[in-house]
C-alpha cells in the first residue's frame, strides 16, 4: 500500500521538478534575449571634425554649435535604438532611425560648411560623413582634408518646394498620405542674375526633398508607433528644407539684401484628406 501510494507522489514531484526546470530555462532564455546585442544597438557615425581644414576665427562657435549638434543627434537616435526595439517591419531601422539622422546629419554638415565657407574656402566631399550604420557594421570614413578644429572632437545625425517659376510639387496618388509645405519661390525678393543658377537649383532640391517624403510616406504605412511620420519623415524634412532655404538666403545675400524669415517656410505637415 505504502508503494501504491508513493508512487503517484514521487511521479507528482518529479513533475514538479521537470516543470520547475522548464520554467527555469524559459525564464533563462527570456534573459538572454533581453541581454541580447539587438537590445543594446548604437549608431556608429564617420568622424566629423577630424575632416575639417582649418576653421577660421570668425566661423569657429558656429562650427563648435553643429558639431555638439551631430553630438546630440546620435544620442537621440541611440536612444529611439533603444526605445522602439520589435517595433515596425524590417526596414524599420532605415526608415525610422538611420535614415532620418542621415538627413539631420547631412544638413548640420552643411551648416559646417557654409560658416566656414564666409571666411575662408568652402570644404567639399563633408557629405559623405552623413550616412551612419548599426554598430558592428562598416562605415565609411574618408581621409582626412586638413587639421581639426581648435574645439574639435567626435560627433555623434537633414530640408523642399517649387522651382524658380513657382508652383506645387507633382501630385501623388489621391488615396496617399502627402505633405504639404509652405511655397518658396513666390515668398522670395528679387533674385540678382548671378544668385539664379544656385537659387533655381536649390528650389530643385527643395521639390526633390518634397517627392522623397512623399515616397517615405507611401512605403511605411503602419510603421513605427503614433510619433513615427514626424519623427522619421516631417521633421527630417523641415531640417532638409531649412539648410535648402539658407543656401538660397545666403546666395542672393550676396548680390543685394539678404532675405530674411524664410526659416518659416520650413515646416510641413500631412495633407488634409
Amino acid at each position: 500500500m505504502h508503494l501504491k501510494v508513493r508512487a503517484p507522489r514521487l511521479f507528482i514531484a518529479g513533475g514538479a521538478v521537470a516543470l520547475m526546470m522548464a520554467t527555469g530555462i524559459g525564464i533563462a532564455v527570456a534573459a538572454d534575449r533581453s541581454n541580447s546585442p539587438a537590445a543594446a544597438r548604437t549608431v556608429s557615425c564617420p568622424t566629423v571634425a577630424d575632416k575639417l581644414p582649418p576653421i577660421p576665427a570668425a566661423a569657429q562657435a558656429e562650427v563648435t554649435r553643429n558639431l555638439q549638434l551631430l553630438d546630440k543627434q546620435i544620442a537621440e537616435a541611440n536612444n529611439r535604438l533603444a526605445t522602439t526595439v520589435g517595433q515596425g517591419g524590417p526596414n524599420f531601422v532605415q526608415n525610422a532611425i538611420l535614415g532620418p539622422l542621415a538627413d539631420k546629419r547631412r544638413a548640420t554638415i552643411d551648416r559646417i560648411s557654409i560658416a566656414i565657407g564666409r571666411h575662408a574656402a568652402r570644404p567639399t566631399g563633408l557629405d559623405s560623413l552623413a550616412t551612419c550604420a548599426l554598430s558592428g557594421q562598416a562605415v565609411v570614413q574618408p581621409p582626412p582634408v586638413g587639421q581639426p578644429p581648435a574645439a574639435g572632437g567626435q560627433p555623434p545625425a537633414a530640408g523642399g518646394q517649387p522651382p524658380a517659376a513657382g508652383g506645387q510639387p507633382p501630385a501623388a496618388d489621391p488615396g496617399a498620405r502627402t505633405v504639404s509645405c509652405p511655397t518658396v519661390a513666390d515668398k522670395l525678393p528679387p533674385i540678382p542674375a548671378a544668385a539664379q543658377a544656385e537659387v533655381t537649383s536649390n528650389l530643385q532640391q527643395l521639390d526633390k526633398q518634397i517627392a522623397e517624403a512623399n515616397n517615405r510616406l507611401a512605403t511605411t504605412v503602419g510603421q513605427g508607433g503614433p510619433n513615427f511620420v514626424q519623427n522619421a519623415i516631417l521633421g527630417p524634412l523641415a531640417d532638409k528644407r531649412r539648410a535648402a532655404l539658407e543656401r538660397i538666403a545666403i546666395a542672393i545675400g550676396r548680390h543685394a539684401a539678404r532675405p530674411s524669415g524664410l526659416d518659416s517656410l520650413a515646416t510641413c505637415t500631412l495633407a488634409q484628406g
